[in-house]
């Protein structure tokens, strides 16, 4: 299994807002720089986030974005979520069009793969990201 490199910059991003919860919108540049993270990347994370009600936008010079929310309520379940739109990318398990194959009365793997995924949701939907500052 991989991590993609979408979900990794993703949450390191949304460290970096939960970190400076409260304080304003940071820029894209500024996290791109703290976090080695292509701006251009960042910002497509960015739309993503802010389409799934992580993140809020403010324009002007002062502007930027930030958490829609306090970091303790929100979770890397969340985020993952947001950027990939389900936790474990296996077509049969898939949290929200969940798709059998022919061969489910039979398939040997699918149980295993749904191990996994309740697995990785119950671990990832109990870190906040609170947590991860």
């Amino acid at each position: 299994m991989r991590v993609s490199a979408k979900e990794l910059y993703g949450l390191r991003a949304m460290g970096e807002f939960a970190r400076h919860f409260g304080q304003g919108p940071l820029s894209l540049a500024e996290i791109a720089k703290s976090q080695g993270i292509s701006q251009a990347y960042l910002e497509q994370i960015a739309i993503d986030l802010r389409r799934a009600g992580l993140l809020v936008s403010t324009r002007g010079a002062q502007g930027g974005y930030a958490l829609s929310r306090s970091p303790e309520t929100m979770t890397a379940g969340d985020v993952i979520r947001a950027l990939e739109g389900s936790i474990l990318p296996v077509e049969c398990m898939i949290e929200e069009r969940c798709v059998p194959c022919a061969y489910e009365e039979g398939c040997t793997a699918r149980s295993i793969w749904q191990r996994v995924r309740d697995r990785l949701v119950e671990t990832l939907d109990s870190i906040t990201l609170a947590d991860l500052v």
